[in-house]
């Protein structure tokens, strides 16, 4: 299936990335496009048509709602989605929709691009030579995903020494080495970020509080390699806001 989707909404032709739509919602003989960055766009059409015209990265939770499996964090008593919505769904098929998750979510994230990626930790240092001396802490990190193809915790692949300042731990611990093994007390907020980044390409900037180091951050994260992201950190109270 194409990429694409073309849809009429309000009396204009629109085409639509299908990696960009989070959910698909039947209203009436309206069909209701949500989309990542938070725009929604009708169309009168059915869900069968819709169905048809999408990729198969598309589950179908409800007799009115499609889903990405791009945009699922997880199936509980809802769906999750990595942006903190929660959408009901038909619970006497559980099992089955989250096999097909898991499925989906599988074929995704085994399709990541093989690009030429830095291996040790002198080719990332050549890669990022230009952040080892910023002012902010700047961590390359790469996603763990578990059987189930949840994203489950991250690899730091790459740190600056702004980062081993910021983290308390020094670089050659943190270096190859997973996020909770360092850390007990790991706050699955900091999963959805960086899941959103490495699977929708988003750029996402937040102001939270960490307590695994008990500290207010500000924090962008961004996609950088396949199965990876790129997240530039400050202590939140240590910036001037204007």
């Amino acid at each position: 299936m194409e990429n694409k989707i073309t849809i009429l909404s309000d009396r204009k032709h629109i085409e639509l990335d299908t990696d960009r739509i989070l959910y698909i919602l039947m209203v009436g003989k309206n069909a209701e496009f949500h989309m990542l960055h938070g725009e929604i766009y009708h169309t009168r059409s059915t869900i069968l048509q819709i169905e048809e015209q999408l990729n198969s990265h598309f589950i179908r939770i409800h007799r009115v709602c499609l889903v990405s499996a791009m945009a699922i964090h997880d199936i509980r008593n809802y769906v999750e989605l990595n942006n903190g919505e929660k959408l009901s769904y038909t619970i006497r098929k559980k099992k089955e929709l989250t096999a097909l998750f898991r499925k989906k979510q599988k074929e995704l994230i085994g399709g990541f691009p093989k690009e030429d990626l830095p291996v040790t930790w002198q080719e990332y240092c050549v890669y990022y030579r230009g952040m080892e001396h910023m002012p902010f802490a700047f961590a390359d990190i790469e996603m763990v995903f578990n059987e189930k193809m949840q994203a489950v915790d991250w690899i730091f692949c790459y740190g600056n020494p702004a980062l081993a300042s910021l983290e308390k731990v020094p670089l050659e611990n943190l270096i190859g080495n997973t996020f909770s093994s360092l850390f007990a007390n790991m706050d699955t907020k900091w999963l959805r970020l960086y899941e959103r980044a490495v699977l929708y390409g988003e750029t996402i900037e937040t102001v939270d509080y960490s307590p695994e180091i008990d500290t207010r951050l500000k924090i962008t994260c961004f996609p950088t390699f396949s199965g990876h992201c790129g997240c530039v950190m400050y202590n939140a109270d240590n910036v001037i806001w204007y």
